[in-house]
């Protein structure tokens, strides 16, 4: 009991393993708990004790991880590996100096990220699950993670199931177990015993950590947490992978592409140079450089910045990311399906009337909707809360004997009330053809009447109007017994058709624009409701949307897989849809070749959450749909959505602006100088003039994330397209080398420079040309009329100053620099003009050569969230 002062440190984990076995009361015991939960100060002690509900610490690591992790790259241990190896021949200078930069960029890389991690970290912990357990005799929203054993849990439909535990008391309570077993059905759990030898799906009596409730109810006491459940114990072969994003693959498919150009230009450099009689050590340190000088090393720093900044740009506008990599998902969304309550309308439902089945104001029809909507235990929706704050007396003098709970078959609610007069009444109501369903006669002013083809034409004529109209309409049933014990569905028969409860959900108001808004940034939207046609086409007509092409579930239910394929291409309306018909929706909008968000927030959600490309629900869905979205609205209003969709597109681009200007500049420089290394009598610039030459180079891109985007950028999907990538990299490549055999030239024939002259020139030259590219390369516009972020131009600029400056500076010759006569400076600075006029000339060439092309859609069949997909270039 609460009150046993039996101190809680000695409990013990040790519970036999066949626990589903032992009576309630033993097991009780062994737990030193009671059927009341446990004390506060209690399960403190086990929670320091036993640790915290949850599979694996949480991620991020500490900060001296997140800084040893950034020298796993393999380019930075070669980087390493060559500094030992020069120290180690006598050239402790150029080690010195190789080390400071290797170090300077890993710091660098560090602050990015760990800031990033962080901020995510803070991002999860406001979308943190609740349970509802008893605490100190009382019911307690907790965090799921601080659930221990012993604690008493309250589960409902929709919960996502905490830990592993027997049932203390339950009400046609059905899990899906799928999680653990395969099995795809819903199945019954009830208090009782197992046997001891018994596996997971025979434990009738037992819930597992991991498995969701799909209807009823239970009170469960947890006796397994953590690691200790049995999903942690088969957690490695249950694991499901988290899908690899078109993002994550267009990532992973340009490291590819890099990796194979650095080889072969590293190889083809350092056989060449050790041919040519050179310095080993000092070919070895080059070529290595210029695999540095290729790679844009910088890389996952800046996508964890743009990303973590974008999440927490969307947090601020109400959009909560569960996974980074669904942020371009949600860029390139080009189709949303969304239910109409709470989107599309206010959300706040009304009660609206309540008629008898003659259409008359009613108050016996309001009496026992208040009874029926007041006392069930089961899911909360806004319908009950609006029945609950209608005007009405107190319903004194009645009192609850049982209750059938909702369950999506047969989409009706009933609960056993006494009457003052010790009579039985069954309430039920639902979905009006369903409460039908349960008549066999209808309540008149004085009498029943056998439910006939008239009164049910009747019926079914009033429905039509008042949907029609945009009214959502539940019917109402009574059934009175005298003496009954219990209520189970086989008494949802032979009831009495009460009459009709009306509710309105007007349309939101700005709905209208926020659809335009959608449409301009290429995004359209499907209805798909359990409501049905008339309210929906009411409803789509009054916010703009298309009325009259129309599916309905038991359409839908008649066609093939290659039927619905072609019949969804012109629905714009779902309607009267059965929970388990929205993920067929959402494969075959998927298999036509779009990317599809999916917004919802109930029990069966969760499957078309996931078939989704991009999973959309709110911070107030039930758990099973939170886990399964991609995407949180703190709000549900497609508003928000908008801004989620713009701030995605604008992480999304402000990456791709990092890798153009990374493979743009690096791509062609690198090619120039493994050229120029087989012809020059002298390296065309050293290995740490090489290395500070990117390390400088890199310092404006941390800023990208930051980066103003261009407006036109925002107006369609935009996907990964690595062929375009590698255009880009080879069309501003070549051009780069053009201008930089120009420089070699001008050096070498024109200012007749010898070695360190040569390498100072071609060193400020090179970064000044990155810098310029910057510019052209980070909007398809003209630059002057696209405007960088301040914190963007201010680095460059400075960048660019310190270039020109180093060579003059006391350390100068710790580089191997030395000052350049005014004539090279000159010069330097007219070749880099030239070479952004041709490199603007050429960014349009390519530009408007890709336009052409048709935008970038999805191949269809594929999914970004489940396997490696493909877009077509646009």
């Amino acid at each position: 009991m609460p009150g046993d002062e039996r101190p809680a440190n000695h409990f013990s984990s040790h519970v036999e393993p066949a626990y589903w076995s032992l009576e309630t009361g033993e097991l009780i015991g062994r737990l030193e708990t009671s059927t009341s939960g446990l004390l506060s100060v209690d399960a403190a002690v086990r929670l320091a004790k036993f640790g915290r509900n949850e599979l694996a610490p949480r991620s991020g690591g500490t900060a001296l991880s997140v800084f040893a992790r950034q020298f796993r790259s393999p380019l930075v241990l070669i980087l390493v590996f060559a500094a030992a190896v020069s120290a180690f021949v006598g050239e402790g200078h150029e080690a010195a100096i190789i080390g400071v930069i290797v170090l300077a960029s890993c710091v660098l890389s560090f602050t990015q990220e760990y800031g990033a991690s962080r901020a995510m970290e803070a991002l999860r912990n406001r979308i943190s699950r609740k349970a509802t357990v008893l605490r100190d005799g009382f019911e307690r929203a907790v965090n799921v993670e601080e659930i221990v054993p012993g604690d008493v849990v309250w589960l409902s439909a929709g919960n996502l199931i905490p830990v592993d535990g027997v049932i203390l008391e339950s009400r046609d309570l059905n899990v899906s177990e799928s999680v653990l077993t395969g099995e795809t059905f819903p199945v019954v759990k009830s208090a009782g015993r197992s046997a001891p030898e018994a596996g997971i799906a025979q434990r009738s009596n037992a819930v597992f950590t991991g498995t969701s409730v799909r209807s009823g109810t239970a009170k469960v006491l947890a006796v397994a947490t953590g690691v200790r459940t049995e999903f942690a114990s088969i957690a490695e072969a249950l694991e499901r992978r988290i899908p690899e994003t078109e993002f994550a693959r267009g990532i992973r498919m340009f490291g590819y592409l890099m990796t194979e150009i650095m080889l072969v230009i590293v190889i083809l450099v350092f056989f060449a140079n050790v041919m040519l009689s050179r310095p080993f050590i000092e070919s070895l340190l080059f070529s290595l450089a210029l695999a540095v000088g290729l790679t844009p090393e910088l890389l996952p720093a800046i996508i964890s910045v743009t990303l973590a900044r974008g999440a927490r740009t969307m947090a601020a506008g109400g959009v909560i990311v569960r996974r980074l990599d669904a942020i371009e998902n949600l860029g390139s969304m080009d189709l949303l399906c969304t239910d109409k309550t709470g989107t599309l309308t206010e959300g706040v439902i009304h009660l609206d009337g309540w008629f008898d089945i003659e259409g008359n104001s009613s108050t016996d029809v309001l009496l026992f909707a208040r009874l029926n909507a007041t006392l069930q235990t089961g899911l909360k929706n806004p319908l009950d809360e609006a029945i609950a704050s209608a005007p009405q007396e107190d319903l004194f003098g009645f009192i609850k004997i049982d209750e059938i709970p909702y369950d999506f078959v047969r989409k009706r609610l009933s609960i056993a009330v006494q009457d003052s007069k010790r009579e039985q009444i069954l309430i039920t109501k639902g979905a009006v053809q369903n409460v039908l369903d349960a008549c066999g006669f209808v309540q008149g002013s004085h009498s029943l009447t056998p439910l006939g083809a008239t009164e049910r034409e009747a019926i079914d004529e009033r429905f039509r109007s008042w949907s029609a109209q945009g009214y959502r309409v539940l019917g109402l049933a009574t059934r009175r017994f005298q003496g009954k014990a219990g209520f189970s569905r086989d008494d949802e028969t032979e009831m009495a058709f009460a009459g009709f409860l009306l509710f309105l959900d007007p349309p939101k108001e700005g709905v209208r624009e926020t659809l335009s808004a959608l449409a301009d940034r290429g995004i359209g939207v499907k209805v798909i409701s359990g409501d049905n046609r008339y309210v929906a086409a009411h409803l789509a007509e009054a916010v703009g949307l298309r009325a009259d092409r129309i599916m309905t579930g038991e359409d839908l239910s008649k066609l093939t897989k290659n039927g619905l394929l072609a019949g969804v291409r012109n629905t714009d309306l779902f309607v009267e849809i059965d929970p388990n018909q929205k993920e067929r929706i959402v494969e075959a909008l998927r298999r036509n070749g779009h990317v599809v968000g999916y917004l919802g927030d109930g029990i069966n959600d969760a499957p078309a959450l996931h078939e989704a490309d991009i999973g959309i629900s709110v911070d107030t869905a039930v758990d099973v749909a939170r886990e399964a979205a991609d995407i949180i609205l703190l709000k549900r209003d497609l508003g928000v959505l908008v801004r989620g969709v713009d701030d995605g597109r604008k992480t999304f681009a402000n990456t791709m602006k990092y890798i153009s200007i990374t493979t743009s500049a690096n791509f062609g420089n690198m090619i120039s100088m493994a050229a120029a290394s087989l012809y020059l009598p002298f390296l065309p610039l050293l290995a740490k003039q090489i290395l500070l030459n990117n390390f400088l180079s890199d310092i404006p891109s941390l800023a990208i994330a930051g980066d103003n985007v261009d407006v036109e950028q925002l107006r369609r999907p935009r996907h990964w397209d690595i062929h375009f990538v590698r255009r880009f990299m080879v069309s501003f490549g070549l051009v780069s080398s053009a201008f930089d055999f120009a420089t070699f030239a001008f050096l070498l024939l024109a200012a007749h420079a010898e070695a360190a002259t040569f390498q100072t020139a071609w060193f400020i030259e090179s970064v000044l040309t990155q810098l310029a590219i910057l510019f052209i390369v980070r909007t398809r516009m003209r630059p002057w009329n696209s405007r960088p972020s301040r914190v963007l131009a201010g680095l460059a600029l400075c960048v660019g100053v310190i270039a020109i400056a180093i060579p003059y500076a006391p350390f100068a010759n710790w580089f191997g620099f030395g000052p350049l006569a005014g004539s090279v400076l000159t010069g330097l600075v007219a070749i880099t003009a030239l070479y952004v006029i041709v490199s603007e000339i050429t960014k349009g060439l390519l530009f408007d050569h890709g336009s052409r092309g048709k935008p970038g859609r999805r191949v269809p069949g594929s999914n970004p969230r489940r396997a490696a997909s493909i877009r077509i270039p646009g």
